[in-house]
């Protein structure tokens, strides 16, 4: 007879974190968080921004997303840039030089007059922005044993959502001030540009504490003697086994961020739009009508965000489950159909739920980018590769926010009133939609990597 062993055998325990882990992961977690919190402060301030810097000389939301495409632009170059110098000189130090380079462009934002600096400092943001995230991974997936690293990188991402629900927070509170006459009004943005300047304190703890994982110390007295190249751009092209899920996972990234920032994020423009029309009906002053609108998209950020929170964890978990290329099959499928669903009928406050569970399909997608990625290269190209698919793709996907504009004035052709106008965006942002399926069908093309280790040469 069986002697039920099997039923009663305990599983095999996880390896116990060090306190230099834990400490890595606290670290990469703050830097990636902070700079969620930057990105999120533009996004909410970019259409008071664009008012107060336009004098009345140029659409609001053209411009906006002509901002937006300079800003991820500058993301863009950025990840080629510090992504490669991370694999040379050491994720810790390099993670150092983008938190205090994206920091310190976002509060001299607050000081921009016009939309020409005001979009060179947007540039300046997105290098540090765009350095951050393939440091980040590239530092816990290489300090981490394979046990742990999925799920730490999961987290990791979802503890972004926490600086995005930050922001939101700080568009609330100083539309508060603003509504009460404490700031003047139309010009809360600056305030939430000089806050999101705090994160460079942090640099004190990275230059001074953080380690460089052993993993890549090793590896990296290694390549000295045998003269391998560490965060070379000529052996992740020269070489068809990181060539092709350098390009193919570049594709996969493109499609979650354009759906992400040339869509996703235009949330805040769509929210006040219905608001104003919804305020102006009931007789409100232009003061009030301001403070109201900063208030509301503020809240909408958070709602959305803990939506986003919630859906980089369950990503996270079905890609540990099920496989990561089944999971972003589900996940690319969910945010095609919630985000047409969001911009065709949300219609009022009535209506905010939709946008957590637009942030749970659209963001619960970037959880899988943090854990995919960095198990598609070696750890001397491990940083570069990860950089180069979710941020050099970025290249591309700058083009949304154009593209969006674009779409939209071409839509309302021949408008005159407000609301004909903000169907015109509505269309837009559903026609853009169809993005998610480039991601569905780049995935098909990748390997599946659950359950083997990272590659090394």
């Amino acid at each position: 007879m069986p002697s039920g062993n099997f039923a009663t055998a305990s599983p095999i325990p996880l390896p116990k974190l060090t306190r230099d882990q834990w400490f890595i992961f606290t670290m990469a977690a703050l830097a990636w968080m902070f700079d969620c919190l930057d990105q999120q402060l533009f996004t909410l301030a970019r259409n008071s921004a664009m008012k107060a810097l336009l004098h009345g000389h140029g659409d609001t939301k053209v411009f906006g997303a002509y901002a937006t495409s300079i800003f991820v632009a500058g993301w863009a170059t950025g990840g080629l840039i510090f992504g490669a110098v991370g694999d040379r000189i050491g994720r810790a130090k390099t993670l150092t030089i983008t938190v205090l380079l994206y920091s310190l462009s976002t509060g001299l934002s607050a000081f921009a007059t016009g939309w020409a600096d005001f979009a060179f400092y947007r540039f300046l943001t997105g290098l540090g922005v765009g350095g951050v995230f393939g440091l980040a991974v590239a530092l816990v997936a290489d300090s981490f044993p394979d046990e742990r690293r999925a799920n730490a990188l999961g987290n990791l991402q979802a503890l972004s959502a926490l600086g995005n629900i930050m922001a939101g927070l700080i568009s609330m509170f100083l539309g508060n001030l603003e509504g009460k006459g404490v700031i003047n009004t139309g010009e809360s943005w600056k305030y939430m540009f000089l806050i999101g300047a705090l994160p460079a304190f942090l640099c004190v703890f990275l230059a001074v504490r953080l380690k460089e994982p052993e993993k890549w110390v090793k590896a990296r007295e290694a390549g000295r003697l045998t003269g391998v190249r560490f965060g070379s751009y000529v052996s992740l092209f020269g070489e068809a086994r990181w060539r092709k899920p350098a390009l193919l996972g570049m594709v996969l990234c493109v499609s979650g961020v354009v759906g992400l920032w040339g869509i996703g994020f235009f949330a805040p423009e769509l929210v006040g739009d219905v608001l104003e029309r919804s305020l102006r009906a009931q007789g409100l002053g232009v003061q009030e009508i301001a403070s109201k609108k900063t208030f509301w998209i503020g809240a909408n950020s958070i709602i959305q965000n803990v939506g986003a929170f919630f859906g980089m964890l369950t990503l996270s978990k079905m890609a540990q489950r099920f496989g990561r290329k089944k999971a972003f099959i589900v996940g690319f499928s969910a945010a095609l159909f919630v985000t047409v669903g969001y911009f065709a009928l949300f219609n009022g406050i009535k209506d905010m739920w939709m946008s957590a569970v637009m942030g749970f399909c659209q963001l619960g997608l970037f959880a899988g980018f943090a854990i995919y990625l960095p198990e598609l290269f070696p750890t001397r190209l491990r940083s570069t590769g990860t950089s180069f698919c979710y941020n050099v793709g970025r290249f591309i996907a700058a083009s949304g926010p154009f593209t969006l504009g674009r779409l939209q004035v071409t839509l309302a052709n021949g408008a005159t009133t407000p609301d004909a106008k903000l169907q015109a965006f509505r269309s837009a942002c559903c026609w853009m939609s169809l993005v998610f399926l480039v991601g569905i069908v780049a995935v098909l093309f990748l390997p599946e990597t659950k359950g083997r280790p990272m590659p090394e040469d």
